[in-house]
């Protein structure tokens, strides 16, 4: 647990995205889909964004639970997806190679179902050594009450729960860096509406920026007007 007093960085963090399927994602019942779908891709985009090592697994992809969600498949179009029958990663050869060869022990874990794909992988990588951090509102559980037991047994064995925003941020963790601040800014705004209507007031108020013109009404045939 002497890693619960760090901050993990973009250069010793690498994300792993277990599961996020249609079939996994039809029984989830502890978050609204749609909110958990932008919390993923938001996560998603701002590994990219950072250069983040990010690995992506799925179990029974073609049999039974279909393949990854098209919008993470957009944000890493070439990265091989690594396909399992265990419903542990942690049981599967090829992901254990995966997280080993990336040569990072602070894991950022998103994926279905909390109770079973998150917390058992999640449990015996902290046997083995990593620091697992659980993005928990990138997760989802069948229940309200099974996401809150995984949660729990997960803390119990030494994870640490952390959510999008806070994720995110603690990759940037200074606005005064200006390389990543802007396409950070853009995936709050866009994606989780953290700073939106702020950002848009300072835009207009303290920033003088110009306001964007509005676009032609165009009637009911077609013309505009």
């Amino acid at each position: 647990m002497q890693n619960y007093h760090k901050l993990y960085t973009p250069g010793d963090s690498v994300v792993v995205f277990i599961d996020h399927q249609p079939q996994m994602t039809f029984g989830v019942a502890s978050i609204d889909r749609a909110t958990l779908v932008n919390n993923v891709t938001s996560l998603a985009k701002a590994a990219k964004e950072f250069d983040v090592p990010a690995i992506l697994t799925a179990v029974n992809a073609e049999s039974f639970d279909g393949r990854i969600w098209p919008q993470l498949l957009d944000v890493f179009p070439r990265r091989p997806v690594i396909e399992r029958t265990s419903m542990n990663a942690w049981d599967d050869t090829g992901f254990r190679l995966a997280v080993e060869a990336t040569r990072r022990t602070n894991i950022i874990m998103a994926g279905l179902w909390t109770e079973v794909c998150v917390a058992w992988p999640a449990i015996e990588m902290l046997g083995a050594g990593y620091t697992v951090y659980v993005v928990e509102d990138c997760c989802g559980a069948t229940s309200p009450a099974a996401h809150a037991a995984a949660l729990s047994r997960m803390v119990q064995a030494g994870a640490i729960r952390t959510t999008t925003v806070g994720a995110l941020l603690e990759w940037q963790r200074d606005w005064a860096r200006r390389e990543h601040r802007d396409n950070l800014m853009e995936i709050l705004e866009t994606r989780t509406g953290v700073y939106g209507i702020g950002a848009e007031c300072a835009r207009a108020t303290v920033h003088r920026a110009p306001q964007p013109a509005a676009k032609p009404r165009v009637a009911p045939g077609g013309a505009g007007r």
